[in-house]
């Protein structure tokens, strides 16, 4: 074996990781992920305290500054016009992440935003998606968009830019606890895309614009309204089991239930059951989708014995999306709206301590060798 054939074989045969499974790739002050006990903290904080005494602009703010303050305020904030140039020349039949992803690259585009990014940075961004998004969706069924009352907070602020008219207290406290809870969730694929793109001293609107890319796959942002087809086809709580047997046996993936992170219940989703079991307004299924539920956690548990697992956050974000009248094919969209707080914070920390993210690879191709005469 000559010595370049001896480097080569060493180099290739250093620990790998598929998709970076169990690798430790930073530190961060924002998130604790335990999943094996099933907390999520803020901060230090619990989840299910923050969506129970706090707010999406609260928590947002706790996440940029590490302060606790439960007054603060976040409006939505005006689309620039040449942001609401490139929104009224996409096609209706764009999906909402499309042109959300082609709002924020506008909008980051319009600004010039200097590196190191900023606090103030992050709250702009955060306040200005909701109205872009809103934007989009009345424009693709031909209505003005409608410019922000900034006498209401951002989630209501949203859905008044969304619908036209102010969301009653229930409904706006609904979806205010679904952006709590998706605000932030360690390094997640999309997270750690915009710390990528951070670390080379990019500006937090680009690192915004490749996670919204990288939420868009249905491997990540997707779940939600697959919950919601799911629960129609099946049907009622009196053909959950055989659907659910068949599905197994199918080897289908059950939609809400399970994750990646979680062998214990997940904190999100039963903030989430309680906040939308509370909803004045809430959606005729979702009794039956809590009579599903069980079905389902004794069916696998009967099934997969040697696994936990437990109902997710998806499962329960279904409902509240559903009950606070936004179509499926916005959820995902508005997943990216929560997560712009935990991604632009996790921008923030990148900067302030930065190296350059650049993981090494294993060449697995060709020996070296001579081009042939």
């Amino acid at each position: 074996m000559t010595d370049t054939t001896a480097a080569d074989t060493a180099l290739a045969s250093r620990p790998f990781s598929p998709g970076l499974m169990g690798v430790v790739a930073g530190e961060t002050s924002l998130s604790l992920v335990d999943g094996e006990r099933g907390r999520l903290l803020y901060r230090g904080y619990r989840i299910g305290d923050l969506v129970e005494r706090g707010t999406y602009p609260a928590v947002a703010n706790l996440l940029w500054t590490g302060d606790w303050d439960p007054g603060h305020r976040l409006p939505t904030s005006p689309i620039p016009a040449a942001v609401l140039t490139a929104l009224r020349a996409l096609p209706p039949t764009t999906k909402p992440m499309d042109a959300l992803r082609t709002a924020v690259s506008a909008w980051g585009a319009s600004k010039d935003l200097p590196y190191p990014p900023t606090i103030d940075q992050a709250r702009a961004l955060t306040s200005f998606s909701p109205s872009a998004l809103a934007a989009f969706a009345r424009l693709r069924t031909g209505k003005d968009p409608i410019e922000p009352d900034p006498s209401l907070d951002l989630v209501e602020g949203f859905l008044y830019q969304l619908n036209g008219v102010r969301p009653d207290a229930a409904t706006a406290r609904a979806l205010d606890a679904y952006f709590v809870v998706g605000a932030e969730h360690g390094f997640n694929a999309s997270t750690f895309t915009a710390r990528i793109v951070t670390s080379t001293r990019s500006d937090v609107a680009s690192a915004v614009t490749a996670a919204i890319g990288t939420l868009k796959g249905p491997l990540h942002g997707g779940a939600p309204s697959e919950v919601v087809d799911q629960l129609a086809e099946i049907g009622s709580a009196e053909h959950a089991e055989a659907w659910i047997r068949e599905a197994i046996d199918r080897g289908e993936r059950l939609m809400g239930f399970g994750h990646r992170i979680y062998r214990a219940d997940d904190p999100r989703a039963a903030a989430l059951r309680k906040v939308a079991e509370g909803m004045e307004h809430r959606p005729d299924w979702l009794e039956n989708a809590i009579q599903i539920e069980d079905v389902v956690l004794r069916v696998l548990a009967e099934k997969h014995p040697e696994r936990a697992l437990k109902t997710n956050v998806e499962y329960y974000a279904a409902p509240v999306l559903m009950g606070v009248g936004l179509a499926p094919d916005l959820f995902p969209a508005a997943f990216s709206l929560s997560r712009h707080a935990g991604w632009t914070a996790h921008v923030l920390e990148q900067a302030t301590d930065n190296r350059l993210i650049r993981p090494d690879v294993n060449y697995v191709g060709p020996a070296e060798r001579d081009l042939p005469a």
